[in-house]
């Protein structure tokens, strides 16, 4: 475990925005495909009091890491922000991976299952089951076609899908991240021991409610699905309710550690 003061540590993987001295429990955001860690500064600030602190998972290939090149696998990003936790460890882990990010935390819960120390649970929203994955070939398309469907999930900023030379700046970002998801398939075998919660959004065309249901084929613990109202994007608008839920569900997942 490493020692060094959590505010004094510095990660090619982690962004901490907001520390929380008092936490007893740290919550671990993974983007969407083509998010960046700022994604989650807004979960964060509203956060900042409770005795859980949020960091985010910031991508290579994007903002502060633009020059590095992207992973385009979901085991090779799963595998680098394992390693890359061993140092955050002073705290219980819990992951919350939104759309994309929900199946790299899936994958890293896994990982971290096998290392003998699974996350404390894994909240997946807006994310099929890694075994309802469908076939798409978003990652194939051409410039045009990758930006129409952005457009088509509202997930990216608006003032980037305004501004055409950024845009096609961050394209390549957005490509490894969908070429990831896409190419994505569940292999069998060891399945997390911790608990899920699923959060889905009733009007998500990405995620349907039977594809949301399906993750409690892939934990030995518990699952429960929470649905909002929205679309693939519910979180944006349904921050305070998502943030009710993660207290009271941390709250349930361990006694005593988290205020409900």
């Amino acid at each position: 475990m490493d020692e060094t003061p959590a505010n004094a540590r510095t990660s090619r993987w982690i962004r901490r925005f907001h520390p929380t001295d008092q936490a007893r429990v740290r919550l671990v955001c993974l983007p969407h495909a083509g998010g960046s860690a700022t994604a989650y500064f807004p979960l964060s600030a509203a956060a900042a009091g409770q005795d859980f602190e949020v960091v985010a998972v910031q991508y290579p290939g994007r903002q502060d890491r633009r020059a590095e090149p992207c992973l385009d696998t979901v085991a090779a990003i799963a595998d680098a922000i394992t390693g890359d936790l061993a140092d955050w460890s002073d705290l219980p882990v819990v992951l919350f991976g939104h759309s994309m990010g929900a199946t790299v935390g899936y994958e890293v819960a896994r990982r971290l299952e096998a290392r003998g120390n699974p996350p404390l649970g894994l909240f997946a929203s807006a994310c099929r089951a890694p075994s309802a994955q469908r076939i798409e070939f978003v990652h194939q398309r051409d410039d045009d076609g990758l930006i129409a469907a952005l457009k088509e999930l509202s997930g990216t900023d608006a003032g980037v899908l305004g501004d055409d030379e950024l845009l096609r700046m961050v394209l390549p970002a957005i490509r490894g991240d969908y070429t990831a998801v896409e190419t994505y398939r569940h292999q069998p075998g060891l399945e997390p021991s911790c608990p899920i919660q699923v959060l889905v959004g009733d009007a998500d065309p990405v995620t349907d409610l039977d594809e949301a249901g399906a993750w409690r084929e892939h934990t030995t613990g518990t699952c429960q699905v929470k649905i909002f109202p929205g679309g693939h994007f519910y979180l944006n608008d349904q921050l305070n309710a998502v943030l009710q839920t993660i207290t009271t569900t941390l709250a349930g997942w361990q006694p005593g550690i988290c205020r409900g």
